[in-house]
């Protein structure tokens, strides 16, 4: 009977925009290739092929699981296999050997195959990557929102006696409400595009406004979904619990809902006063 014995295989892949470059290392740090393949999802199969082509392959760290490298991250992890996030090249190495992918592709696999590197990839799927791809569009609409109103401010500084005594003290809401119910009425000439980009801008906030609600409308049910219990926590509304979960990352079962407690924990210790305040010195 013939005994057919396996190597035990550690891929290393630094990831680019369109290339990944990937090295396989045997169980004692032997460098058995490198390689390049393109980013698609026909390039992930023949990169985790041409790693079992050496052997069983056990682990592949991943330079950028949370970028570049999160198709590539996904697919071999869905193969079966253990994926670990990679940090960027240690700069010693950098220095004494110089930048190229391949050392970087060899030095990734050298990490994850040392322990040096045992983080576990960011997920991009699930309730918290789509909370993430929402809050990407929350940002940028609030943003948009802050420079809209700045500009409106602007125009009324500028602008006719007449406006800066309708809107000079306004709230932002108010303002908006406003200037967005102008109706202008041709005349003079500055003043009467002054109300007109005014009334733009004013409509420009309130879409920019209803674009916010239903984004929260999204974010709410995913972010309860997630975590129970965390928008009850005084002073999270669903921006904050989208942004700490966004953070938490990979984080669930347990050590979710033990991090949770520790910021309810945190929370309630600092609203109260509980931390003592370091106070400086008295000058001589």
């Amino acid at each position: 009977m013939t005994i057919v014995e396996t190597r035990a295989i550690t891929g290393g892949v630094d990831t680019h925009a369109d290339v990944h470059v990937a090295a396989a290392l045997d169980l004692v740090g032997g460098l058995l290739g490198v390689r390049e393949f393109p980013v698609s999802p026909a390039g992930y199969a023949c990169l985790l092929s041409w790693l079992s082509g050496f052997g069983t392959v056990t682990l592949v760290g991943i330079e950028g699981t949370g970028s570049y490298g999160a198709g590539l991250a996904r697919h071999i992890a869905a193969a079966g296999v253990r994926v670990v996030e990679v940090d960027r090249s240690d700069r010693q190495d950098r220095r004494r050997q110089g930048k190229s992918d391949p050392l970087d592709a060899v030095s990734a696999a050298r990490a994850a195959q040392s322990g040096r590197a045992r983080g576990a990839p960011r997920g991009r799927d699930g309730q918290v990557e789509a909370i993430r791809a929402l809050m990407v569009a929350k940002r940028s609409a609030a943003g948009e929102r802050t420079r809209t109103i700045n500009q409106a401010r602007a125009l009324i500084l500028t602008g006719p006696d007449d406006l800066r005594a309708r809107f000079a003290k306004h709230t932002a809401a108010a303002l908006v409400a406003g200037i967005a119910s102008l109706r202008p009425r041709p005349g003079d000439v500055p003043g009467y595009a002054t109300r007109v980009a005014l009334r733009e801008l004013g409509r420009r906030a309130v879409f920019l406004d209803g674009q916010l609600e239903r984004l929260d409308e999204l974010i709410v049910p995913l972010a309860t979904a997630r975590a129970p219990g965390l928008l009850a926590l005084h002073g999270v509304g669903p921006n904050t619990a989208a942004l700490l979960l966004i953070a938490a990352g990979m984080l669930s079962g347990p050590r979710l809902t033990f991090g949770l407690s520790r910021l309810s924990s945190c929370h309630c210790k600092w609203s109260r006063g509980c931390f003592p305040r370091v106070l400086a010195p008295a000058c001589p």
